[in-house]
């Protein structure tokens, strides 16, 4: 695979919306024309060059190219935005909309991430190993479709508003999470390892939460059915197995009601 490396040579005053940084827009370019692309800083219409040196060379096609980020980007946004196939690696810290609209492809971020990582993403793998803010794996403000493929994975914790309107999918977030974790949720799985405070699972009508630590404050509209044995992020554990939104519409499937599942660690 061929890289391309972007070194940050400034700090945007405002931030710099760097939609242009994808595998799919580098591909069969020269680093000078990679460094001519577009992107935003506010109402001000900038290129890559403008805040990154440019070295190496892409592949012909978005899978046969790499590119590595050597240095922060906390103010640069939309990292991956739309992107298709091949690789983004960020060694530091990025802003928001990490992989949004993402159809495929793999971003790993060694850093944090702000708030919308993967918003509405499609396929493709997102890889955070520090924490992430809030609205992972949503859908964009007043819509209501939300991650319909792919893998997100956070290391460490996250905020609120995880797989908000969710359709499909996988988000594990490895540590703590705030609130609102598959609110309005019709598909997927989410997996919170570690506690979370509370509204975990809010108008859900399908998908399954897997929540391994505490929640401070579980919903009313869940019900216990049973304790079961499930293998969750490749380790077998023992779960109690809740149903609901109960207060919500649900579909049927063979005459039976469809409804959200939500797995508690069990005690031992």
């Amino acid at each position: 695979m061929a890289t391309v490396t972007l070194k940050p040579t400034k700090v945007p005053e405002l931030i710099f919306e760097g939609y242009s940084i994808t595998p799919d827009a580098f591909a069969g370019k020269t680093a000078a024309e990679i460094a001519a692309l577009p992107g935003h800083e506010g109402k001000i219409h900038v290129k890559i060059g403008d805040f990154f040196t440019v070295s190496g060379a892409p592949g012909a096609t978005a899978a046969d190219t790499d590119i590595v980020i050597a240095g922060d980007c906390t103010r640069v946004k939309y990292i991956g935005s739309k992107m298709t196939a091949g690789t983004v690696t960020v060694n530091g810290n990025a802003d928001m909309y990490v992989g949004g609209w993402m159809k495929g492809g793999k971003i790993h971020v060694t850093g944090d991430v702000d708030s919308f990582c993967g918003i509405q993403m499609q396929g493709g793998e997102i890889l955070v190993d520090g924490d992430a803010k809030n609205h992972v794996g949503c859908a964009y403000r007043g819509d209501w479709r939300g991650m319909k493929g792919g893998t997100i994975r956070i290391k460490g914790s996250a905020g609120n508003d995880i797989g908000t309107f969710m359709l499909g999918g996988t988000i594990i977030i490895e540590k703590d999470a705030f609130i609102h974790v598959s609110t309005h949720a019709e598909g997927g799985t989410v997996i919170i390892k570690g506690d979370v405070e509370g509204r975990v699972g809010g108008q859900m009508v399908k998908g399954d939460m897997y929540v391994l630590g505490n929640i401070k404050f579980m919903m009313p509209g869940y019900q216990k059915v049973e304790t079961v044995e499930k293998e969750v992020d490749g380790v077998m554990l023992k779960l109690d197995h809740y149903i609901g939104d109960l207060g919500e519409r649900h579909p049927k499937s063979k005459g039976q009601i469809v409804y959200a599942n939500l797995y508690l660690k069990a005690a031992a």
